[in-house]
């Protein structure tokens, strides 16, 4: 079995948390993209991210996917360890990687202040878990979403899975009919899997930020949901998607809406500040729509909003009670990502 554990296996985790710390604002939950500490009069924001199976520009994803998670909460990305799994001594992998995270984390204004290396043959790829940093005077939890809020979405669904797919699967797509100048502006969204400029422009509009990986946005969407304790409603037609992103995942049968989803910010935003808030976005020159919108549900009010430096925070289990409807049909837990199938076959599981 490959991919994220289900709540149920998760909660054996969020409740092993070790000592009672006063300062945590925002602990282990499910749903929630990072720990926030009170530092007094500033919040320190936490997260910790894994690239496990993406093999051409592990060092790239590794930056963008954990610097997005503290930047979804509210704060600006300012420091990254690195810990680094390499299956043999190939030079030339280790300089790419190293010379990746340099790149990425340069152009980001992020300084890399730490990590750990080490070579492990057990693996047939690299192997990366990155911590990302930052500071803010408003932490945004995954859990601020209240009944009312339109649900906003930047650049489009399966975007890291598109780069993923264009690279580490080319083959399959182009056995599949996939064009190669689609192949190749494919590859380029590798450079929009970065969220940290749009969540910068939003964060004063939203209640709740959320980085959809694993899973995609359908994943996102319930583990917003869940934290909040409401029903997130879209629908399919509203989601927007690239069409290299359509070509790319019809080929090897990936839905995009259930797939990487890096590079997509989804915001709750309050209905009265809605066009504001995409107006904000698209002024940057990125893309971004309304695909739904956030409901009252059995199980909580979602009444959660933003955490102040100094203010106080759960650590809660894995379900609060959220659900998500798809086109009018509940979507009763967070899919798999469909992209473990193809890793999968390619490893002869």
């Amino acid at each position: 079995m490959t991919g994220k554990l289900d709540p149920e296996g998760l909660a054996d985790f969020l409740g092993a948390v070790g000592a009672d710390d006063p300062s945590v604002i925002q602990g282990a939950a499910y749903g929630e993209d990072a720990a926030a500490i009170d530092l007094g009069d500033r919040t320190l924001v936490v997260s910790a991210d894994p690239i496990s199976l993406a093999a051409e520009r592990a060092g790239q994803l590794g930056i963008h996917v954990a610097c997005n998670d503290v930047a979804v909460s509210g704060a600006d990305p300012r420091w990254v360890t690195s810990t680094v799994f390499l299956p043999d001594e190939d030079p030339d992998t280790r300089r790419t990687l190293a010379t990746q995270l340099d790149e990425t984390a340069s152009d980001l204004g992020v300084a890399i202040v730490g990590g750990h290396t080490e070579y492990l043959p057990a693996i047939d790829r690299p192997l990366l878990s990155m911590t990302a940093m930052g500071t803010t005077d408003r932490f945004l939890p995954s859990g601020g979403a209240r009944p009312g809020d339109r649900l906003v979405l930047t650049t489009g669904a399966g975007i890291e899975a598109t780069a993923i797919l264009a690279s580490d699967f080319a083959e399959e797509c182009r056995a599949a009919g996939v064009e190669e100048a689609t192949l190749e502006a494919a590859r380029s969204f590798f450079d929009d899997v970065s969220v940290v400029p749009e969540a910068a422009a939003i964060r004063e509009f939203a209640t709740a930020m959320h980085d959809p990986t694993e899973g995609g946005l359908l994943t996102a969407l319930h583990e917003m949901a869940n934290a909040a304790g409401v029903r997130a409603e879209i629908h399919r037609a509203d989601v927007p998607i690239r069409p290299e992103t359509r070509a790319c995942c019809a080929a090897v049968d990936v839905d995009p809406l259930r797939t990487f989803g890096s590079g997509a910010l989804l915001a709750a935003v309050p209905s009265n500040r809605t066009a504001e808030a995409i107006e904000a976005v698209e002024s940057l020159g990125i893309a971004a729509a309304t695909i739904g919108e956030i409901l009252p549900t059995d199980g909580g009010s979602g009444d959660h909003g933003g955490t102040d430096a100094g203010g106080s925070g759960d650590q809660g289990g894995a379900d609060a009670g959220g659900s998500v409807v798809l086109d009018g049909t509940p979507i009763p837990e967070p899919p798999r990502d469909d992209m473990y199938a193809l890793w999968e076959a390619a490893d002869g599981e």
